[in-house]
């Protein structure tokens, strides 16, 4: 009976063993199905990061050819910027090889009328006659008024000033 008993212990460990393992292997093959999930997971959100930042570095490079473009072209004295901009937005779209610079030379050789002659007259817009400044007449003899208050230091000649600047303004 001894040998019997032993047998018995030693088949019995067997099956326990075998429990064990099917349990084991039962986790296992759950931690590789859920380690799995997570990379075909991660690997989508890598892809879609991947697009993402060639989609952001495409609109980072256009903004960038525009900008240098609206620089190139404000300081040849263009007259209408946003007309200009798109025109060379076109252009550089059409010819790929093509530098702002390039574009804003051949802008100005075949539509002249974008620029003005003279660089300031751009910058500083000039009126028409149809706007008339409101004080254009008093303006004078406050600012007048004004220098001869600073200029003297003068209690009267400041209080003329303010009283002048109290009826004008």
């Amino acid at each position: 009976m001894g040998q019997n008993d032993t047998e018995i212990n030693s088949s019995e460990e067997q099956r326990s063993e075998k429990l064990v393992d099917v349990s084991e292997a039962i986790r296992y093959r759950k931690r590789a199905q859920s380690a799995e999930q997570k990379q075909s997971l991660l690997e989508q959100e890598l892809t879609e990061s991947r697009g993402e930042v060639e989609r952001l570095n495409k609109n980072l490079s256009q903004m960038t050819i525009e900008r240098q473009l609206i620089e190139n072209l404000a300081s040849a004295g263009v007259r209408d910027l946003e007309a200009a901009v798109i025109i060379g937005k076109a252009r550089l779209e059409n010819n790929g090889k093509a530098t702002a610079a390039d574009i804003v030379e051949q802008l100005k050789k075949e539509k002249s009328y974008l620029f003005s002659d003279s660089n300031l007259s751009a910058a500083v817009g000039t009126k028409t006659s149809g706007i008339k400044d409101k004080l254009s007449g008093t303006t004078g003899a406050l600012e007048r008024t004004a220098k001869k208050a600073a200029k003297s230091g003068s209690r009267t000649d400041l209080q003329e000033y303010l009283r002048a600047r109290r009826n004008f303004v």
